[in-house]
């Protein structure tokens, strides 16, 4: 585990060490990370599956055949869950509910775990700046090369940077955030987390 957080250009080279900031100094907390990243995950949850009970399915409105003299077992409706295209017996529900209630405070915290835990095991890189002359695609990819050595990377980039946010796009392996929108989750999903030293400080305040 490392104790200072190298400060690259763009380029790869290192130009400089920041002393790890107190604020990222705290103990690994597994319980409290889980905790958060499951509820981000379930409050993300879409509910898509929704089946329709015999009350609501279309048709069905008169006795298939007469009660008794058939030889056949007696129906009510062709709408009854043993028929097909009839309703669903304890089919999903779109009115249900996945989401999970975190407190502020817990979401912050759990943000500034795993921020620490990053800096330590060397996956955090602080960038000089991410100003690009253009727009292009192969600027960011290189740089992120250059620093990481691979092609997979969590990008903070602030809003007014166009350029950058521009040529992060289609970049697959590549997701960039601004500052803001940073949570434990989306830590927890990259190995290697690029951004300035001014947007660190941000998380120390």
């Amino acid at each position: 585990m490392t104790t200072a957080i190298k400060i690259y250009n763009q380029k790869g080279e290192v130009k400089g060490e920041m002393e790890l900031p107190k604020f990222l100094q705290v103990e690994w907390s597994p319980l409290l990370v889980k905790q958060v990243v499951d509820s981000i995950v379930a409050n993300s949850r879409q509910v898509i599956a929704n089946t329709k009970g015999r009350g609501e399915v279309s048709g069905g409105g008169r006795k298939p055949w007469k009660q008794k003299g058939t030889g056949r077992a007696r129906q009510g409706s062709i709408r009854s869950p043993i028929w097909k295209g009839g309703g669903v017996t304890f089919g999903p529900k779109k009115e249900r509910n996945f989401s999970k209630k975190i407190n502020k405070k817990m979401m912050k915290k759990a943000l500034i775990v795993v921020l620490a835990r990053k800096a330590k095991d060397g996956e955090l890189k602080l960038v000089e700046s991410f100003e690009l002359a253009s727009s292009k695609t192969k600027a960011v990819s290189g740089m992120i090369k250059n620093i990481t050595g691979g092609k997979s990377a969590l990008l903070l980039i602030d809003k007014a940077n166009k350029n950058a946010n521009l040529a992060t796009r289609n970049l697959i392996n590549v997701r960039n955030l601004i500052p803001e929108n940073l949570n434990a989750f989306e830590l927890m999903n990259r190995k290697n987390i690029l951004m300035d030293v001014k947007t660190l400080e941000k998380y120390g305040k």
